[in-house]
């Protein structure tokens, strides 16, 4: 991984382990654009239109399907094809009718469930900061770098501001409305975005608390009564009574 620093190239072996590349074949591979994810947290495009849909065989007929604007990522056209896709982003495919979500699963770190139409109008983003902004309004930051402004009445009172830190809202999309809030708490239902639990979806039963927040242990049940537990810097809140999302088929659904 030492070779992301500022250049502009990335070799295949330094590349993240989760991308479906052939290392030893290729000494090059396409390296992210900087954007809403990490390069440890996203797929570049080109990838994700080459090896994983297997839509060309080559990468010169990836960025040429690119270019062309066949490929929405959050309802929007990306012509990029270094731009990266990660967690919870939506990817359609112009004129096949086709929806995919981009989720943590097991082993593979990051992989496409293929969703419906519905579905593929709103994603589920986590809150990862909140600041107070002019005029006493609340400004979100979300995990793929969205902001969105919360606006209040009255600042000394913002009875608005019903959000905190790592809770999830379901948001639609390209427009960016707030359609549901899913707070982080007890008894609600999320899926482990890192470590080695990646993948796994449950129920939450208690959060301990640390000094911070990659030091908080939160302990999760899943589907057929398991227990497990991981940081409280990977749970993403993905439901209430039942998951917003589709999740693959390797995860059961309650």
């Amino acid at each position: 991984m030492g070779n992301m620093g500022g250049s502009r190239h990335l070799k295949a072996l330094a590349a993240p382990g989760f991308w479906p590349i052939l290392r030893k074949e290729y000494k090059w591979v396409v390296k992210p654009s900087p954007g809403p994810h990490p390069i440890n947290r996203c797929i570049p495009l080109l990838i994700l239109v080459r090896d994983v849909l297997k839509l060309a065989k080559t990468a010169r007929e990836a960025r040429r399907l690119i270019a062309e604007g066949h490929f929405k990522i959050d309802g929007r056209v990306r012509r990029d094809y270094k731009y990266p896709v990660g967690s919870m982003d939506v990817l359609e495919i112009v004129g096949l009718d086709k929806y995919y979500r981009m989720i943590p699963v097991p082993v593979k770190v990051l992989g496409l469930v293929e969703i419906s139409r519905e579905e593929a109008g709103y994603k589920l983003a986590r809150i990862e900061n909140k600041t107070t902004v002019k005029g006493g309004h609340i400004q979100l930051n979300l995990h793929d770098g969205r902001n969105i402004i919360v606006k209040v009445n009255d600042p000394r009172n913002p009875v608005e501001d019903v959000y905190d830190t790592l809770g999830t809202l379901k948001i639609s999309i390209p427009d960016q409305e707030i359609l549901e809030y899913i707070p982080l708490k007890e008894g609600v239902l999320a899926i482990v975005n890192g470590g080695r639990n990646v993948g796994r979806v449950g129920r939450i039963v208690s959060i301990h608390r640390g000094m911070r927040r990659y030091r908080s242990i939160v302990t999760l049940e899943d589907f057929s009564g398991s227990k497990f537990q991981t940081s409280l810097d990977y749970i993403f809140p993905i439901g209430v009574d039942k998951p917003l999302i589709t999740l693959p088929k390797e995860v059961s659904n309650p």
